[in-house]
């Protein structure tokens, strides 16, 4: 009778292990304790998802003996699948192939823009060289997008769920960067464009009266150098009376690091901005938080450069909890200038970046001394709106929005040999603007959500020590103190055991 009990419990143990992993395959659940829920899909993803309406394949391209250390990426890409898969309905369908031992389809791969990383991993002792592929490659109808490039994190999200939307969209919405009066051309925002790309087509526009600006989603107007003639004004004007959306990013401030001087830039935009209550100060931001600047010194035969903080380039690490600023870690300006508001109430205006409590404005025309030893003194303001998100009737008719950002070369790369490549959170700030503006698809926060960055360069030293010595020091002390218990307990016992009535 016990023996058969026995066999009872086995049979049901193994029954409730087969219908686990019947469940299994049919279901995925998994929990996220993550800050950020980097392994939670966001709206956009799953709103992405559910209106595929012809089937979506994804080939993921994966060596098969990964090493440990990059394993994890593809167990991760694989979950991320299953998940789009059952969102899908049938819709979305996904293999592995490891094309490591197939000549020819490495060869077309290639042809792709698919090839594989070379990795230094640890194999008995010994540091050698692996070729692994971390790509993907997704195809709707008889248009395919490549991912040649795996990103561990929230990133894999990202670029699996634009590639869908670039593949599914059919008319894209068409944003329109004001060019005639100085302003940086399309080939010099080359980070910003590849990224709006993918769900917008992107094309230079002249102010005209035969231009029908009613075709743009959204106008940008960026930096501009030349003055803006009244007409074009009106143009503008027009848009933004029938709803049109528009995303300004003025200098009104500029500075020569060849000859040391800070000037005022006139163009006519601050005075139609501040018609409408947006007022860009012809100011200098100052920063405790900033960037730093290359200086030339000299030492009896030798020259050197040595690297000494700039105020006047701000590191902005203070944002507004909204869509265009959300996520959004640190943005580094280029000579900025304070933006504030103080127009008709039935207009929302939201501050969306500030700078640090340690910051002030200097005005133009300005001299810049390289040399300067700053204090907290020089710091006397707090907290600086640099950027605006405002919506409501900025027109005379309908409600529009606008973003208004105090340093119009934020986001432009440049071109020929002064191209730089930008900070990526300046990239994001000018794309999830234009996003805002022109089709709020959710995209936005699934553009910044990741891991996120907690340099230690920025903690106070007292802090850092703290720290340094709290991890050093509390594994030792919880020893002691779990030594001082037990001995405790220990003595305590003993003495129990030398009662004449102890009983064990």
């Amino acid at each position: 009778m016990k023996n058969k009990n026995y066999l009872i419990y086995i049979l049901l143990l193994v029954g409730i292990v087969i219908l686990l992993n019947i469940m299994s395959s049919r279901y995925f659940l998994r929990a996220d304790f993550t800050a950020d829920n980097r392994y939670t899909l966001s709206k956009a993803t799953k709103d992405i998802v559910r209106s595929i309406d012809e089937p979506v394949t994804v080939t993921a391209y994966f060596t098969s003996d990964l090493p440990p250390a990059v394993k994890q990426i593809r167990t991760e890409f694989k979950e991320l699948l299953i998940e789009y898969a059952n969102l899908s309905k049938g819709n979305l369908v996904y293999e592995f192939v490891s094309p490591n031992d197939d000549q020819q389809l490495e060869q077309e791969l290639a042809q792709k823009g698919i090839a594989p990383r070379m990795l230094n991993v640890r194999e008995k002792d010994q540091s050698v060289q692996k070729t692994v592929y971390l790509s993907a490659v997704v195809q709707y109808a008889d248009k395919e997008e490549v991912l040649p490039l795996i990103l561990p994190g929230a990133a894999m999200e990202y670029d699996l769920s634009t590639a869908i939307k670039k593949l599914v969209v059919d008319d894209k919405p068409l944003i329109g960067f004001i060019q005639g009066h100085g302003e940086p051309s399309l080939n010099e925002f080359m980070q910003a464009l590849q990224s709006l790309q993918v769900l917008y087509n992107v094309e230079s526009v002249e102010l005209s009266d035969t231009v029908q600006l009613e075709k743009y989603e959204a106008l940008a107007l960026i930096a501009p150098v030349d003055s803006i003639p009244d007409a074009h004004f009106y143009y503008i004007d027009n848009f933004i009376n029938n709803g049109g959306n528009l995303f300004v990013a003025i200098n009104r401030v500029d500075g020569d690091l060849n000859t040391s001087m800070g000037n005022e830039i006139t163009t006519g935009l601050e005075t139609w901005l501040a018609n409408k209550g947006i007022i860009v100060e012809n100011q200098f931001v100052i920063d405790n938080s900033c960037s730093n600047v290359s200086v030339v010194q000299q030492q009896g035969p030798f020259r050197f450069q040595t690297q000494v903080r700039f105020p006047y380039l701000p590191i902005i690490t203070g944002f507004a909890d909204h869509p265009i600023s959300k996520g959004l870690e640190s943005l580094v300006l280029m000579f900025g200038s304070p933006v504030t508001f103080n127009g008709d109430t039935t207009v929302t205006a939201t501050p969306l970046a500030f700078t640090s409590k340690m910051s002030g404005t200097a005005t133009a025309p300005l001299y810049f001394n390289i040399q300067r030893q700053w204090t907290k003194n020089d710091f006397t303001r707090s907290e600086i709106p640099v950027a605006y998100a405002f919506e409501g009737k900025l027109g005379q008719s309908l409600n529009s929005r606008m973003v208004v950002v105090g340093d119009g070369n934020f986001a432009v790369n440049g071109s020929g040999q002064q191209a730089q490549q930008l900070n990526p959170d300046n990239v994001n700030m000018m794309v999830n603007a234009i996003d805002w503006l022109a089709d709020d698809t959710g995209l936005i926060a699934l553009r910044t959500k990741g891991i996120t960055n907690r340099p230690l360069d920025q903690i106070e030293d007292g802090k850092k020590s703290f720290l340094k010595y709290l991890n050093f020091l509390l594994p030792v002390l919880l020893i002691i103190i779990y030594g001082i218990i037990r001995d405790q307990r220990n003595r305590t016992l003993r003495y129990k055991r030398m009662q004449d009535n102890f009983v064990k």
